[in-house]
């Protein structure tokens, strides 16, 4: 299967929105916004285009990134696409590629983060991660770590269930 890792450097548009799976599995979700800016050279004008990423993240990294993110803050972000169909109640189907984060960071390009580790969970944890403090600019940053085994993968139906 062909890689699908991507980069992206851009803004929250939105707070990390949190959830549980019942199996009790964290996954959070959040906008990327990634702003584009060039000059024309035909007219000497400004251009700017902006594209909008759907990203979520799982388990330890989704409660870090609820913690320590807010709308505004500037991130890096290192996942994979994944591409997800449903079927709505009246029988539409419905399909969106997001990003599957496997790293989530704070840009420190125009800010500052204070990193703070967290403890080790029990067994079943995937890795230990790092969570953030407040960054300059006015926006909330933090890192986040932890990393899964090679075997795993971040896929609904590891948990035997639907997504959200």
């Amino acid at each position: 299967m062909a890689d699908s890792t991507v980069t992206i450097v851009g803004n929250l548009t939105r707070d990390p929105e949190i959830r549980y799976t019942t199996g009790g599995a964290a996954k959070a979700s959040f906008g990327v916004a990634v702003s584009r800016r060039w000059q024309n050279r035909q007219s000497q004008e400004w251009e700017e285009q902006t594209s909008f990423f759907n990203v979520v993240c799982w388990r330890e990294m989704a409660e870090n990134v609820s913690e320590s993110l807010g709308k505004g803050s500037r991130v890096v972000v290192t996942g994979r696409l994944e591409q997800r169909s449903w079927e709505t109640e009246n029988g539409e189907k419905r399909s969106v590629v997001e990003i599957v984060a496997d790293e989530v960071g704070p840009s420190l390009r125009w800010a500052t983060a204070a990193v703070t580790r967290n403890e080790r969970r029990g067994g079943g944890d995937f890795g230990g991660g790092s969570g953030g403090a407040g960054a300059g600019g006015g926006a909330n940053a933090g890192g986040s770590g932890g990393s899964k085994p090679a075997a795993a993968e971040n896929n609904y139906a590891d948990y035997g269930e639907e997504p959200f």
